[in-house]
């Protein structure tokens, strides 16, 4: 029997960097490979009946790193009061260990490509309470002009900023979950 649940209640939600302006920019400084912009501890509404971190708070843990990484390169809300931002238009999430109430952890953060329009972005959440790796995302942003309702290219400035990061993260290996596409294996002899 299906459930009623009261969305009364719902708010929208906000990532920790929310109101904090982007950091200044420096062409000359070091760029770190990868990026680790943010951490986080897991709170009990973070945690699902398996005693377990759910699903989407890993997606909520990826997307604050994400927000993390805007500021890291120049967007904040200033930039997006002006008209433009960036949106998730694809996510790859796998889940390779679990996250209990209180663990700590790590979201690092690597450019794998950058076009004018576009980013390729390879999260690591690790739990720093357990030493394991607890999952990936794969994401691919598009930069939009949010008056418009359109994707538009990046001004020059970021995208300069963005080939940077790419260049800095080109010397990175792969993660062999990069591009990785979900199916069911089938044996070939019948069984």
């Amino acid at each position: 029997m299906p459930v009623d649940h009261d969305l009364g209640s719902a708010r929208r939600l906000t990532t920790p960097y929310e109101g904090l302006v982007a950091r200044g920019w420096d062409p000359d400084a070091p760029i770190p490979g990868p990026l680790s912009l943010h951490r986080a501890r897991v709170p009990a509404d973070w945690v699902d009946y398996n005693d377990h971190m759910t699903e989407s708070a890993y997606l909520h843990v990826v997307g604050d790193g994400a927000d993390a990484f805007f500021r890291f390169f120049g967007i904040d809300e200033a930039y997006r009061a002006a008209g433009h931002s960036l949106f998730t238009a694809e996510t790859h999430l796998h889940h390779l260990a679990e996250a209990a109430v209180d663990d700590e952890l790590r979201v690092d953060l690597r450019l794998l490509d950058v076009d004018a329009k576009r980013l390729h972005v390879f999260h690591e959440v690790h739990n720093e309470s357990t030493e394991r790796l607890a999952a990936t995302a794969e994401q691919l942003l598009l930069h939009v002009d949010t008056r418009a309702g359109r994707v538009t290219p990046l001004p020059d400035h970021l995208l300069t900023r963005l080939r940077s990061i790419r260049a800095a993260h080109a010397r990175l290996p792969v993660p062999a979950a990069v591009g990785h596409v979900m199916q069911i294996p089938h044996a070939t002899d019948g069984a």
